[in-house]
């Protein structure tokens, strides 16, 4: 398992020219879901900064609780090989929490750290 910090893939990322970055994380059915992100808000994922609309997410939160913060792993970066350069294509594996910095119910991160 890598032990990547933020320096590592901000670092990964310049050298290996990728252009996009996809947050993945899961539904409460199991089901992939990715936000894409440039590498211009790269920094600001990595600082736990990223905020997304839950309510959109099918089976995720009401409407009034909809502001959920993506908050990546980041020993899960990895380059997806079927884009090589130039412009690839990363992802990072994500939990997800609410801006309180509670972890969401749905997130099956939530029960591999407890």
């Amino acid at each position: 398992m890598h032990d990547y910090t933020k320096e590592d893939i901000m670092r990964m990322v310049s050298d290996n020219d990728v252009r996009f970055i996809r947050l993945q994380f899961t539904d409460i059915f199991g089901n992939l879901k990715n936000i894409a992100i440039t590498t211009s808000q790269l920094e600001k994922a990595l600082d736990n900064k990223c905020l997304f609309d839950g309510s959109s997410i099918e089976g995720s939160v009401r409407t009034e609780q909809s502001d959920m913060i993506l908050k990546p792993d980041l020993n899960t970066f990895s380059l997806f090989p079927w884009k090589p350069a130039p412009n690839r294509v990363a992802r990072l594996i994500c939990d997800i929490y609410s801006p309180s910095g509670e972890a969401f119910g749905g997130s099956p991160g939530r029960y591999s750290k407890m």
